[in-house]
């Protein structure tokens, strides 16, 4: 049996661990060429207040893309005009279109003062540079997000170092583990039904990737011999990094809720995802749901002991959409006040570059 002094020296190195394997900011996160590493290929109107670019980067094997809600007076700016980012992360599909199209998130007035920036990403990329077997290399999206286009971004297209995150399920994911990741970079996320606590349920991981035809041990490896490397993409283990930015945490309960259609049906079956020793009680019709807020609520606790400004909401309720909305409607007055005050030339008003 393992004494004390033994368990204390696991958890150090363990520790230790986690510090080596956490994502470094580089060289170009910290504002030389990150911006060159990715080049614009298409930009394109397709809205009179939307922009689509495509992108040709190093960090995916495809394209990748890159929706952008552009602020008031946005067209006739200054290369020295910056307005505050509200960054809105999609699924596990990574469909940059996403939040124009199911959440028609340009008829809100209150975004019509700072950029909205909705990347894409690889299906089930889960916001990680993957670690493929200990060879690196593509999909590494959170290289492509945080190293290639934001440094674009901030160089090319009035992006400002004010910046909110906000992601639906697995985008709730990459709002915290970003902010975790790089400590200040975000003022305030919010997590809709985000995947927050990986280590608590891999197999949900196994099931979800291998559903998909995925391979899940590319991600981040085995969950029992590559912990450490696990627990470094893990918000939980990584909760005192996010002291200094507010986080708000929601989550349905997987039941049917007031939001959900009368005849809602069961979530499809995805073998492997229910623990047999711990099956869902039979009230719940959205699986995926019920371990998202398992998830949510211990992150929760943690955040909440180590002394992180959380704000919660838990209620009965599928993994869908019209939840992931109204979470929005909630949180988007706090997450912009953030932001601080803005003018039409939104960040260079207050003296900032």
């Amino acid at each position: 049996m393992p004494t004390r002094l033994t368990r204390i020296t696991l958890a150090s190195v363990l520790a230790l661990l986690i510090a080596v394997l956490l994502p470094q900011p580089s060289a170009d996160a910290q504002g030389s060429r990150g911006a060159d590493r990715v080049r614009v290929v298409e930009e394109r109107r397709v809205a009179p207040r939307i922009v689509d670019l495509t992108l040709d980067t190093p960090s995916l094997d495809t394209p990748g893309k890159v929706r952008l809600l552009t602020p008031d007076g946005w067209d006739e700016r200054d290369p020295r005009d910056r307005w505050p980012v509200l960054y809105l992360l999609s699924g596990g599909d990574g469909d940059h279109e996403t939040w124009t199209r199911e959440y028609l998130v340009q008829d809100r007035p209150e975004l019509r003062e700072v950029l909205v920036v909705m990347p894409s990403m690889p299906l089930y990329g889960f916001y990680s540079d993957w670690w493929n077997h200990g060879k690196g290399g593509p999909p590494a999206v959170e290289t492509f997000h945080l190293d290639e286009v934001m440094p674009l971004l901030e160089r090319t297209y009035g992006a400002g170092k004010q910046r909110v995150a906000a992601g639906e399920s697995q985008g709730g994911y990459g709002a915290l583990s970003y902010a975790a990741h790089r400590p200040g970079l975000f003022r305030a996320v919010a997590s809709f039904s985000g995947f927050v606590h990986p280590s608590q349920n891999p197999r949900a991981v196994r099931a979800g990737m291998t559903y998909l035809g995925l391979d899940w041990l590319a991600l981040w490896g085995d969950p029992v011999l590559q912990r450490a490397r696990w627990h470094a993409h893990d918000p939980y283990f990584l909760a005192e990094r996010l002291r200094g930015t507010r986080v708000h945490l929601s989550s349905g309960d997987g039941t049917k809720g007031e939001l959900d259609p009368p005849d809602v049906q069961p979530d499809p079956h995805v073998p492997g995802l229910e623990d047999p020793d711990n099956p869902f009680p039979a009230e719940v019709i959205s699986p995926s749901e019920a371990v998202m807020e398992e998830q949510s609520k211990l992150l929760a606790g943690r955040l909440a002991a180590v002394g992180v400004q959380l704000s919660t909401h838990f209620y009965a309720g599928t993994h869908s959409p019209p939840y992931w909305w109204r979470e929005l409607e909630r949180t988007l007055p706090a997450l912009l006040a953030e932001l601080g005050p803005t003018d039409r030339r939104g960040s260079r008003a207050q003296g900032m570059a």
